[in-house]
Parts: structure tokens; C-alpha cells; sequence
């Protein structure tokens, strides 16, 4: 029997306990100080590093090189210690109202608790602009947020929620290589490798300064031994956006080889998720993304999307170089926030990385950041000596682009141009769910296929484009088995594609399928997520039921509220509806899936289980038990953040 790991199993008292047993205690690994783009030209495409330190009296203007400060570094300025204690006044009245919500769960008063929690992100939401970028109130928002979508998955009514054998939209991910690589320290320093290594750098052309240090070679040691896998699958996936990187940082104007950075960070992967909520090729977190343009929301995340992220990535370390005058301090803030990089200047005179490093001044994550890129720099340069020259870059991905201003199910743009649902969501990474979202999109479709999925399409209506299906006729199939799969009378079926109820179809026909919409009530599948809705001005229970696709019935029930207003209300807590799928082809699927899992039962070997470790991630766990990370999540309910003292199944071999 296989374990799931789901909230809906755990009695709301006891996730209130944990819950409330972990008050407190708050991880994150990017903080993110505010930061516009400053007019200023653009730095040069390459830098000599000098070896002595720098030091600087002010952290606003460029480092000068080589110049020592007259004065002693500069205190924080008063003005800033009155921000702090304004932030984390605020942060105070929040984890009140957050207490008491999670007190009143433990005394099963769930209205008084929603009372509470609305106050907590209230709080949090109506503050100033200028503390959103603060490490400290992202934590806590991010940590109200997840106790909250906690609770209420665990007290959401079995009824709407997905059953077991249905297959929600979730939010693909994939574990984001950087932090497996972070938990690295003091990885052995192999001489002979160093010594060959600082050789290569001089006869190695790069647009980037590069350094040979103890920390560089201990990681090329990593990438050559324990790491290589992941380093080989990065460079391999490269290919699929290489052009289109190295054609945005020419445009952007900043160094080619700063693509490196990407293999360090995501392995080029744009479902790569770190376990700070970072996420993308380029590994963006939220706040971040925003101030470069980077939209989010139910229906898409550009943070996936590789152009849209490579372009805000860009145009992110060009305005850290022009703020401090070094490409390793620049990708230090890429990684930590300029404002922790500022602050270790300040504190120390020096605006130079290494001195920065050896003073210890920076976050573990950010001092290992800088030599994990330049040591995959170093190797990526030079492939022949360090086993990687028998890699074939992935073909670049190309695809056509129909712009399109109606939602339509990825599944019925599939049919419509002969591809997989799979293939669609992988040239559409910015898609959270299978469904496009209301308005304008572009959507990319495999190349060569754009005037076909045109001339397909407008055979469905408009409004019908996420229920109705088009389907291939196989071998065997009726116009009667097809109103018995798709649960539509056979005369809607017959009628929409100009044949009598007795006519006999073909195989590799195409038909079209008037899908009846689901509507009302709680026919609708809904996510077992949370998400919290924040309420705009003007916002309605009957507009957000109309953008949302949820029944406005359904959105007071959730929210306890007795009329469409939403006066007064800040947020609303929604579970998002699963697109539909073909509704008996699938069940057919899963019975048939059921009963192969069920004959393998009886003779496979005895499950393993595993428990997390700190510092493991699926790849780690994955490669410890020679399986692979989809398997894992397969088994364990799609999971995508690991806990330590989380027991997985291990699929049998």
C-alpha cells in the first residue's frame, strides 16, 4: 500500500499544534532590497579583477579601484534603524493576529479564526510599499500565507476536493540544482586539478573576471566527482535557449558568460524551484520579480516564461553592475539582494568580493554563489578536460506564436494540431494551469503548426474552447462508444460534425465533441491548494466568481459571507477549478492503471521509505536510490517541498 502525503488526512487540531509549535522559526535564502534601474550606460561587456581588496567609504556611488578611504566607514544612518522598528512593529501586530487565528482553530472556531487571519494579512498587505522588499516581512507574509493554506486544506470538505483518481492542474516543479550545490562546503581541494585548472584560466577567453581560489577548485573537484550529473544535464539543456540568451544579453548590453549563472542556478530547467520560492531559469522570487516587470498571477508566471525572465534577468545585473561597479559583487547581490551586499560594505570598507568572503560577511549561500559559477564558467569553457566534450546540446526549442484573446484547455490545442498536451506546456512554461487565461496570450505552438490550430479551431465556438474536445477516432470506436465516453447524447455529437446518429466513422477521423460545461454547485473539481485572493477596489463576488471561473454560491460558502459585497474584506480564501479533462478517457486510463498497480502489488518487492535528512533533495534522494525525481513525486503524491523528518515511499526497482 502506497502512502500520500496529504493535509486533508491530518486533523485540523494537530496542524494547529504544528503550526503553532513553529512560531518563529523562519527560513529564507534571497532577501531582496528595493532597487530602480538607474539612467545609466551600460557597463562594459568585460572586466580585469584586480587581486588587492578595494576600499570604499560609500557603498551608493561605484567602487574606485585601488583608491583606500581617508574616513572611517560610515554608521547606519538614523533614518534607516527607524524603518527597521517600523517593520518589525509590523511584523509583531501581524504574528499577533496569526496566534490568535491559530488559537481559535485549536478551539474549533473557524469563523473567529478567518476573522483573524484576514486581520493578519491585512496588516501585511495595507502596509507601505517601500517595506514589501524587506527579507523579514516576506518571510512572514510567505509564512502566514502557508500556515493558513494549511489549515484550510485540512478542514476543506471531501466534496470539493479532487478524488484520487482525478488528475488536478498543479503547478509543475522541479528541485532548483543551486541548493543542492549550496549544501557543499569546504568540498575537498584536489592540488593537481587547481594547479590545472588556474593554467586553463589563462588561455580561457571569458567576458567575465576569472579566479582561481580554494573555493573555485573545491568546486570544480564537486562538478567533476559528486556533481557531474547535474552539470552534464544543465549543459544539455542549454541548448533550447542558448540563442535566445546570448541574442537578449548582446541587445541588453552585459557579459554572454553570465549565462553560466543560470546553469548554476536552475540547470536551465524554467520549473526549477528553490526551497526559498525562488523560481525559473533565472530563479527569481516574487518581490523580485515585480520591480522587472514579471507578472504573476492564477493563470501564468513569467518568472517560467525563459524570454520574458531572461530579458528582466538582464536588465537586473546590468543595474547591479552600474550600482557596484563589479560583476562578482553584481551576481552576490543577484543571489542575496543588493541591500546585503551594501550592508557588508558598509560594514567592512572593502567592495571587493573575495575580502567580503574571507571576512565572513555575507550569507553561507551567497559566499559559495560566486565560486559555484565560476567554477561551472571555467568547466563549461573548457569541456575537453573535465569529460564534458561528449555533451549534445538540446535542439533550440522553436515554435510558432498565434496571438490569441480566449481561454482555451491545452488539451483541445493538442488535438487540434496533432502534438501532446506535454509537448504545449513545455513550450508554454509560463502556464500554471492547462487552461489559458481570459484576454490576450501568446500562445506558442510547434513550429510549422500555426495555420493548422487556426484553421482547427474555428470549428469550436469561441466560449466552448475549454470543454469541447476534438477527437481522433481509433479503431473500433463508434459514434455510440463515443457518447458513453464523452457523456454527450449521440445526437449532439452527430449533429456537430454533419453525420446521422447511425452513420459509421472511421478510423483517424476527426470528430468534434460538444462537451457539456460543468456549471454550479459543486460539479466543478477545485484544487486542493489554497489561494488567497487579494480584494481589489470594485472587486464583487459576482466579478471575482466571472474571472475566476468559481460559482459565486461556491466563493460565500468558502468565505462565510451572506451577500455579494466584499466592503471591508481585504482577501478572500479560493480554491481554483481543475480544468476539465476528457472526462471518460481518463477514468478508463485509471481504472486500467488501478488494476495494473493492483496484479503488481501482489508480487512486488517490500516499499522502502525514506526519510528526509536536512540538506536532501529529491535529485539527492533519487540518485541515492538509482530512481528518478518524477518517480518519487509519482509515488508521494506529487510533492515538490521536503521537510526534514518527511518520510517518502521509494518506488520499487
Amino acid at each position: 500500500m502506497q502512502m500520500k502525503i496529504r493535509f486533508s488526512q491530518v486533523p485540523l487540531a494537530a496542524l494547529a499544534v504544528t503550526l503553532a509549535a513553529g512560531l518563529g522559526c523562519q527560513t529564507a535564502k534571497k532577501p531582496t532590497a528595493s532597487l530602480s534601474r538607474p539612467p545609466q550606460a551600460p557597463p562594459p561587456p568585460a572586466q580585469t579583477h584586480s587581486a588587492a581588496p578595494v576600499r570604499v567609504n560609500a557603498v551608493h556611488a561605484q567602487a574606485e579601484p585601488q583608491k583606500p578611504a581617508a574616513a572611517p566607514v560610515p554608521q547606519a544612518a538614523p533614518q534607516t534603524e527607524a524603518k527597521t522598528d517600523l517593520v518589525q512593529g509590523l511584523i509583531t501586530k501581524a504574528e499577533t493576529e496569526y496566534k490568535a487565528g491559530i488559537d481559535q482553530s485549536l478551539a474549533g472556531q473557524p469563523d473567529q479564526a478567518k476573522d483573524h487571519f484576514d486581520r493578519a494579512f491585512g496588516i501585511l498587505l495595507n502596509s507601505p510599499a517601500g517595506m514589501h522588499s524587506d527579507l523579514r516581512f516576506q518571510k512572514e507574509f510567505d509564512r502566514v500565507t502557508e500556515g493558513v493554506s494549511t489549515l484550510e486544506a485540512a478542514s476543506q470538505p471531501a466534496s470539493e476536493t479532487p478524488a484520487a483518481d482525478q488528475k488536478p492542474d498543479e503547478e509543475k516543479s522541479e528541485p532548483a540544482p543551486i541548493d543542492e550545490a549550496n549544501e557543499v562546503t569546504n568540498y575537498p581541494v584536489d592540488p593537481k586539478l587547481k594547479a590545472k585548472a588556474a593554467a586553463e584560466i589563462k588561455a580561457t577567453h571569458s567576458d567575465l573576471p576569472l579566479m582561481m581560489t580554494d573555493q573555485v577548485a573545491g568546486y570544480i573537484n564537486y562538478f567533476s566527482t559528486r556533481g557531474h550529473g547535474t552539470l552534464e544535464r544543465g549543459l544539455t539543456r542549454s541548448g533550447r535557449y542558448r540563442e535566445m540568451i546570448q541574442r537578449t544579453f548582446r541587445e541588453e548590453g552585459v557579459p554572454q558568460d553570465l549565462i553560466y549563472l543560470a546553469q548554476a542556478e536552475s540547470g536551465f530547467h524554467p520549473y526549477a524551484v528553490s526551497r526559498a520560492g525562488a523560481r525559473g531559469i533565472w530563479q527569481f522570487m516574487a518581490s523580485r520579480a515585480r520591480a522587472y516587470d514579471l507578472h504573476r498571477d492564477t493563470w501564468t508566471d513569467d518568472r517560467q516564461d525563459p524570454e520574458k525572465s531572461t530579458r528582466a534577468a538582464a536588465r537586473h545585473l546590468k543595474d547591479l553592475y552600474n550600482q557596484f561597479g563589479d560583476w562578482y559583487l553584481a551576481m552576490a547581490a543577484y543571489n542575496s539582494g543588493p541591500g546585503t551586499v551594501q550592508s557588508a560594505v558598509k560594514r567592512t570598507g572593502y567592495a571587493d568580493f573575495w575580502e567580503l568572503y574571507r571576512r565572513n560577511v555575507l550569507p553561507k549561500e551567497t559566499r559559495n554563489y560566486v565560486p559555484i559559477i565560476v567554477a561551472v564558467t571555467i568547466m563549461a569553457k573548457n569541456p575537453a578536460q573535465y569529460g564534458l566534450d561528449d555533451i549534445v546540446p538540446d535542439r533550440e526549442l522553436a515554435y510558432d506564436t498565434v496571438k490569441i484573446n480566449y481561454s482555451v484547455d491545452l488539451r483541445l490545442v493538442a488535438e487540434c494540431v496533432g502534438a501532446t498536451s506535454e509537448e504545449l506546456q513545455e513550450l508554454n512554461p509560463g502556464l500554471l494551469r492547462m487552461t489559458t487565461p481570459k484576454g490576450r496570450f501568446d500562445l506558442h505552438l510547434p513550429a510549422g503548426t500555426g495555420e493548422k490550430y487556426q484553421a482547427t479551431i474555428g470549428s469550436i465556438p469561441p466560449d466552448m474552447r475549454i470543454w469541447w474536445r476534438y477527437h481522433t477516432v481509433a479503431s473500433g470506436e463508434t459514434l455510440m462508444s463515443l457518447a458513453r465516453t464523452y457523456h454527450t447524447p449521440l445526437k449532439t455529437i452527430a449533429d456537430a460534425n454533419q453525420l446521422s446518429t447511425t452513420d459509421g466513422v472511421e478510423a483517424g477521423a476527426k470528430l468534434v465533441i460538444p462537451v457539456a460545461p460543468k456549471r454550479g454547485g459543486d460539479a466543478q473539481t477545485y484544487a486542493k491548494r489554497l489561494t488567497v485572493y487579494r480584494v481589489r477596489k470594485n472587486d464583487s463576488v459576482e466579478t471575482v466568481s466571472d474571472n475566476l471561473g468559481i460559482p459565486a454560491v461556491t466563493i460565500r460558502r468558502w468565505n462565510r459571507l451572506k451577500s455579494d459585497s466584499l466592503s471591508g474584506r481585504r482577501v478572500l480564501y479560493l480554491h481554483l477549478p481543475v480544468s476539465p479533462a476528457v472526462a471518460e478517457t481518463e477514468q478508463v486510463a485509471s481504472a486500467k492503471s488501478k488494476r495494473s498497480k493492483h496484479l503488481a502489488a501482489s508480487s512486488s518487492p517490500t516499499e522502502v521509505r525514506h526519510t528526509v535528512k536536512r540538506g536532501e533533495t529529491l535529485y539527492s534522494i533519487a540518485t541515492n536510490y538509482r530512481t528518478s525525481v518524477a518517480a518519487i513525486k509519482q509515488t508521494n503524491a506529487h510533492v515538490a517541498t521536503l521537510r526534514p523528518g518527511m518520510v517518502l515511499i521509494i518506488p520499487a526497482q
